[in-house]
């Protein structure tokens, strides 16, 4: 198995996930780098994180992709088994922890990907003004 190293920009893309209550896209992390990396870079340690389980990918409903950080407590088993939210009106992509999405498939049907994604106001949006 290779072995990762902490470069600069890794680490910067760590902090910025550690510091988001929301799921980022490509382009939100880009701009919190302020010119640390390019763009392949970027994509090139979103992939390495995404296989070491330390993020996940989210589809929204526009085709969006956005990124979160998983928040498991080392599992044997590791799988993304919660809805996701998308506020219709600021676009922030929340990752429900507790809200388990429910399924029943047909016979000869293997899931491998759930993407569960709710869409709505999220609370900070319903409170305002809009």
């Amino acid at each position: 198995m290779k072995t990762t190293r902490n470069t600069p920009a890794k680490t910067a893309i760590l902090e910025i996930f550690e510091k988001s209550k929301t799921a980022l896209s490509h382009t939100e992390i880009q701009k919190q780098l302020n010119d640390v990396c390019d763009r392949v870079t970027i994509y090139r340690i979103l992939d390495r994180l995404m296989n070491d389980d330390i993020i996940h990918k989210i589809s929204n409903l526009d085709g969006t992709v956005k990124y979160a950080k998983c928040n498991h407590s080392h599992q044997r088993v590791h799988i993304h088994n919660h809805a996701h939210f998308s506020c219709e009106n600021c676009n922030e992509i929340t990752c429900l922890e507790n809200v388990k999405p429910s399924y029943i498939m047909p016979h000869n049907y293997k899931v491998k990907e759930i993407n569960f994604t709710l869409s709505g106001l999220c609370p900070k949006c319903l409170n305002s003004d809009i």
